[in-house]
């Protein structure tokens, strides 16, 4: 062990050795507790951002965590490797997707590799690899046997900036997730995976994950937004057509004055056909895709149609209008206008002079003012007819049945979840395994043809779209006729929603899982990624897992047991004004900062003289010029540095804020922990006494050490507040540096502690601890040492904190044992140089003790 901590030195050393003993390989070991720790997949973007050193540095914390806690552990990773970013590289560097897809993933592979991660290499996944996808390709088959997929042509969101389809978990406030275009709706042939058939368990078994973020859960429930309700027909005069609507409302049954209808509503799409101003209305105002929480902002246009509906129990015709804020995704894509109790049905018929008809008095039983907005309160009907005087309860269920009776409605629950298209017409994905012949019939490719392969050169510049120009590789031949090859491609959420159940067999060439491997590791102990996953990774992948298990291939109902969202990272962010009055934002690499001595920034300039304005801490991104360089900071102060710094900044599900002063405190408290066990050692290594007996102090000092494991394996293993684990590391150590080297106990102590804070400070700094370990004389590697364990008998508190007043206000404190009895505490109190200044001359009337806290002189 050198004097001086260079840490360059040391990582590269250690990470070699890894690599050559293949220290984190894991293998399924029956008799041993596993615990599987996962981190979300990353897209292979090209370059770690302190997000990514963030997310992948808690799961390494806690894979070695227990791992030195004896358990058998899988921490895994892989590569996410279809997308658009990678066709859009494609098109600007004149180059193929997989190239630019496989280059990044060696240059992300060495800076994983540079942080320490803890990963089982030999387990590693590609997604845009055959080997991976042609079991996809196959399960697709299967599901499609089983009726569980299905093509259609209907109404989708469409990008026009992509020129794809998008999933609703995709759209965003009406615009893509990815370019933020607004999105329209446009027919498209789809393939949709039937979700729906999962969305009550889905719903459901939410209950089931107590270790899943409340917010994560609530988000989810509300996007599956199941409700019980109606379904009510409205036929079509002079026509066999009849509308079907659904409501939550029956109440409001009889204050229906119009029916409006979505766009893309089939019964609307024949109104276009007939009418061209319906259509020219439908194209200029009707083709933005909007959500449902968007249709109560927007102003509510429509047009109205030919078309007159009869009313089921009034036999009252009601007019038909197609409108931008009804949507087909919510419901029957069809509304009955009740205006006078919806906001938005009222704001309609206001605008179109529609008559608003009033059945529900206001809470005090007063017929409701509707001139300044709709009554949209629950209460007693009233312009009911035979409902009249009923509350909404008994009207709604006099109603439905009278409805049920009559055959013109019926029960029924409603999801906002609706089926999850999986097509998307880009090059750079999974061919879906799909052909169609000559006569429109579709069959699934025979098993012996996976994997379908994409064509190895695009047969334009332009990479969307070019399996459907390549004839070559479209047409084939089945059972002797002519036949087209399906030349959409898999939506990329649907690798990254069963990869993690291919981890557990990565290697296995059998079949999609290995069964005993898959349920052997499955479920996953903790899976940490960001919440904006919610509605769409989180959602597919917990779908797919029930699908792997329907199948056989898995026994458990949910993919995680528990899951952890880690917060943004934040960083400074300036930017000056332009000439023309934009915003330019600077990169801190080029920035002058002045600022005072506790930090705070004063003045900044860039290198080209412009005076900056601070915006604060903003997360970290490529527009704001805000990011730091992963490989810079380690290259600067080493990989444990950076590491610690990121554990210990903020908890891990709070935003943190990056602050290099942070990060240099970190250096300096590592350059101090090497220094302390190299003059330990330099001394060294004490022999190891069987019965040790500590005086006074030194008990003090065990009892803290002692505290200190139990913390910190409490935060780490219970909590997973690193934060405070690593304050609680840092305490102790602080203590140690200045605690005594005289006798041979005091050499033993030092060692014990010592051993114990290397191992504690492992899972957060995996390198330094490496060389630590063995330069405090240990053989066997740290990766698989022992997590320390309390001596609780050293924890216990032998002594006692007593608070001295006089005349009731505190003159002094002493720490004392706890057996004294008070006439020898009060003999020790009196001789306490404070103490005995207040009592001279003085005479004590009497003493009153609290035992084991106060002692009162009272004084005349």
């Amino acid at each position: 062990m050198k004097e001086q901590y260079h840490p360059q030195e040391i990582e590269a050393y250690v990470q070699k050795y890894w690599d050559q003993q293949e220290t984190f390989k894991a293998t399924e070991i029956e008799n041993k507790e596993k615990y599987y720790c996962l981190s979300m997949i990353p897209y292979p973007s090209g370059a770690l951002h302190m997000g990514h050193v963030r997310n992948y540095t808690i799961g390494d914390v806690l894979s070695r965590y227990h791992r030195m806690l004896g358990k058998n552990v899988l921490h895994p990773i892989g590569w996410d490797a279809f997308g658009l970013p990678a066709e859009s590289a494609a098109l600007e560097n004149h180059t193929q997707p997989s190239s630019w897809t496989y280059s990044n993933i060696n240059h992300m592979k060495h800076q994983l590799k540079s942080l320490g991660l803890s990963y089982d290499w030999s387990r590693e996944i590609t997604t845009c690899q055959p080997d991976y996808y042609r079991w996809e390709q196959w399960f697709f088959i299967q599901l499609y046997k089983k009726g569980l997929v299905y093509k259609k042509t209907e109404p989708v969101n469409w990008c026009p900036h992509h020129m794809t389809v998008l999933a609703n978990e995709q759209v965003i406030d009406g615009c893509c997730w990815r370019c933020h275009s607004l999105v329209e709706n446009k027919n498209v042939p789809q393939w949709f995976m039937r979700i729906t058939n999962y969305a009550e368990e889905l719903l459901n078994s939410l209950e089931t994950l107590k270790e899943w973020p409340e917010n994560v859960k609530t988000m989810q429930k509300n996007w599956i937004g199941r409700s019980e309700g109606v379904e009510i027909d409205f036929k079509v005069v002079d026509n066999t057509e009849i509308i079907k609507i659904y409501t939550t409302r029956p109440d409001t049954l009889m204050g229906v004055t119009y029916i409006a209808l979505a766009a893309n509503h089939s019964i609307a799409n024949l109104a276009t056909i007939h009418d061209q101003s319906i259509a020219n209305f439908v194209n200029k105002y009707c083709k933005t895709k909007i959500s449902k929480a968007d249709s109560a902002k927007i102003d509510k246009i429509g047009v109205l149609t030919k078309l007159v509906v009869k009313h089921p129990l009034t036999g009252d015709l009601l007019p038909v209008w197609i409108s931008n804020y009804v949507i087909m995704e919510y419901g029957t894509g069809a509304i009955m206008g009740v205006p006078a109790h919806s906001q938005n049905d009222w704001e309609f018929a206001q605008k179109y002079n529609i008559p608003i008809q009033s059945v529900i008095l206001s809470t005090d039983n007063s017929i409701p003012d509707l001139t300044q907005c709709a009554m949209t309160e629950k209460g007693t009907l009233f312009n009911s007819g035979e409902f009249n005087g009923l509350s909404y309860e008994k009207a709604s269920i006099m109603i439905v049945n009278t409805i049920t009776q009559k055959s013109i409605g019926r029960r029924k629950i409603n999801y906002r979840l609706k089926d999850w298209s999986v097509s998307r017409q880009r090059y750079w994905g999974v061919p879906i395994p799909m052909i169609t012949l000559e006569d429109g019939e579709i069959l699934p490719v025979s098993n012996n043809q996976l994997p379908i392969l994409l064509p190895k050169k695009n047969l334009s510049n332009y990479v969307t779209n070019s399996i459907k120009i390549n004839e070559t590789w479209a047409k084939t031949i089945v059972n002797g006729k002519k036949a087209f090859r399906e030349t959409d491609t898999f939506d990329t959420f649907m690798e990254s929603s069963w990869y993690y159940a291919r981890y557990t067999s990565a290697n296995y060439e059998k079949g999609m899982l290995d069964p005993a491997s898959a349920n052997y590791w499955l479920p996953v102990d903790c899976y940490i990624g960001g919440i904006e996953h919610a509605t769409m990774h989180l959602l597919y992948f917990r779908f797919f897992h029930k699908l792997l298990r329907d199948a056989g291939l898995v026994n458990s109902n949910e993919p995680v047991k528990r899951l952890l969202c880690q917060g943004m990272v934040l960083s400074d962010s300036f930017y000056f004004t332009s000439n023309r009055g934009d915003r330019r934002w600077v990169s801190s690499s080029n920035i002058i900062i002045e600022r005072d001595h506790n930090g705070k920034i004063l003045h900044a300039i860039d290198t080209n003289g412009n005076k900056l304005v601070y915006a604060g801490m903003t997360k970290m991104s490529k527009s704001k010029k805000n990011g730091i360089d992963v490989k810079t900071m380690v290259d600067r102060y080493g990989a444990d540095t950076i590491r610690l710094f990121i554990m210990f900044a903020a908890p891990p599900d709070m935003s943190l804020e990056w602050k290099i002063t942070g990060v240099e405190g970190m250096q300096r408290f590592l350059k101090r922990i090497w220094k302390l066990v190299w003059q330990h050692t330099m001394l060294g290594i004490p022999p190891i006494l069987d019965h040790p007996v500590y005086h006074y102090e030194q008990k003090i000092l065990r009892r803290h050490l002692h505290q200190t494991i139990r913390k910190v394996s409490r935060d780490i293993g219970q909590r997973q507040a690193f934060n405070t684990a690593i304050s609680a590391i840092m305490k102790i150590t602080k203590k140690m540096i200045i605690a005594p080297q005289k006798t041979e106990t005091d050499r033993m102590l030092m060692h014990e502690a010592l051993i114990a804070i290397v191992r504690m400070l492992h899972p957060f700094t995996p390198h330094i601890t490496f060389i630590l370990w063995k330069a405090l004389g240990e053989k066997e590697d740290i990766d698989y040492a022992p997590w320390p364990q309390e001596d609780k008998i050293a924890t216990i508190e032998e002594n006692q904190l007593v608070v001295i007043q006089i005349n009731g206000r505190m003159r002094s404190k002493m720490i004392l044992e706890k057996n004294l009895k008070q006439k020898e505490i009060q003999e020790r109190a009196k001789k306490d140089p404070v103490v005995l200044k207040y009592l001279h001359g003085a005479q004590i009337k009497k003493i009153i003790y609290v035992p084991g806290k106060i002692l009162n002189f009272v004084l005349t």
